[in-house]
């Protein structure tokens, strides 16, 4: 049963004439509270950071860069889920190369024009270690703390176009989960 105050995210799919498509949302039930609003906000905006650096020429490991860059600018510590990773997509839901939240050196793949990512944060406001619940799909922090999770599918678009205009067209339309919270 949800409650006033819960903090849900919704990871949701589609397949069109054989292609997948993947994102994720996180609402607030009821009444936001301030800390609640920040995690959301700095979860999606971590998203935007990886979503610029996924361009022709660039690795998998610039992307994982941008978001923890992102997230590590923060004033405020937020915890970024290790166990989970962003992942490509396209004539199946999860497809290599994974695309984690943090940055590893290692080499990692080249991002080349017609590749898709599901690029997806996932920031808690406590530590990044989780547990997943008896369903086998719902998944919470260890210690309690309230999460957050962000996600879209990218296409490695010539020059990196398509980040930046579905970034501009998000913001002209708003965020379509708004209503949601009030």
């Amino acid at each position: 049963m949800l409650a006033d105050g819960d903090v849900v995210s919704i990871d949701f799919g589609a397949i069109l004439s054989g292609w997948h498509g993947d994102a994720a949302r996180t609402v607030i039930v009821g009444d936001p509270g301030r800390d609640d609003l920040e995690l959301i906000d700095a979860t999606r905006e971590a998203f935007w950071a990886g979503a610029a650096a996924a361009h022709e020429g660039n690795r998998v490991g610039d992307v994982s860069k941008a978001i923890e860059g992102y997230v590590k600018r923060l004033p405020r510590r937020y915890g970024t889920l290790r166990e989970y990773t962003g992942h490509g997509i396209g004539t199946e839901m999860h497809m290599a190369p994974d695309v984690p939240n943090w940055h590893r050196t290692r080499p990692t793949p080249r991002l080349r024009v017609g590749m898709a990512l599901a690029i997806e944060p996932m920031l808690t406001l406590g530590t990044h270690d989780t547990l997943e619940l008896d369903d086998e799909w719902t998944v919470v922090s260890r210690d309690g703390s309230r999460g957050a999770h962000w996600e879209n599918t990218v296409a490695i678009t010539p020059g990196n176009l398509g980040a930046h205009r579905a970034r501009r067209r998000a913001e002209r339309l708003g965020d379509m989960f708004a209503p949601l919270a009030d």
